[in-house]
């Protein structure tokens, strides 16, 4: 008897999401560095063995757990945006995280702080690569990693106030601080 292959892939597919929840849920608890592969086997209730057939190590569920948060977070924010309104993108944005603020905290505090940067950059490129661009003084690749590690500090200073500034006052900041120099750049 031949196995059903979508069966495989649709336990496969339930078996990644047990772990990314997993993740997300021990790291909204503790520090990125202090999560076991035994933890997030036991908190996704499959085997130690098992979570070695989806990834080779912690790093590797980290990184599909950041790859995919910010695929959201751009597939949210780049629709909106346009050279004369970024403002509008830097309030999505906002937005996003705001619905999601425990696992940015988590993201952002520890050691998945660097990894949720080179994820953020990476898909940034890519997003900066298919779209047309002026030439300017700066290449594109230098604008996009800063604008990202600028957009990155500023959403974890935004995460760590004790009060809570409104989305549309950080957005502001974003946009003021580095969307708009950057884009004036182009």
């Amino acid at each position: 008897m031949v196995s059903d292959p979508s069966a495989t892939d649709a336990r496969q597919v339930r078996t990644r999401a047990k772990l990314l929840r997993a993740m997300l849920t021990l790291l909204e608890q503790g520090p990125f560095e202090g999560i076991t592969v035994r933890a997030l086997a036991a908190k996704a209730g499959v085997g130690y063995a098992t979570f070695f057939r989806h990834y080779p190590d912690k790093e590797a569920l980290l990184d599909d757990l950041a790859a995919d948060e910010i695929a959201g977070l751009l597939g949210e924010a780049m629709p909106l945006f346009s050279a004369e309104n970024t403002g509008r993108a830097c309030v999505a944005l906002f937005e996003f995280i705001s619905r999601r603020q425990a696992l940015w905290r988590a993201l952002l505090t520890g050691g998945a702080a660097p990894r949720l940067r080179e994820q953020f950059v990476g898909q940034a490129r890519k997003l900066a690569a298919e779209s047309p661009h002026a030439a300017s003084v700066c290449p594109i690749d230098l604008r996009v990693t800063f604008a990202t590690s600028a957009t990155i500090e500023i959403i974890g200073w935004w995460l760590r106030q004790a009060e809570e500034l409104p989305i549309e006052t950080i957005a502001g900041i974003l946009d003021r601080l580095v969307i708009m120099p950057t884009v004036a750049e182009r």
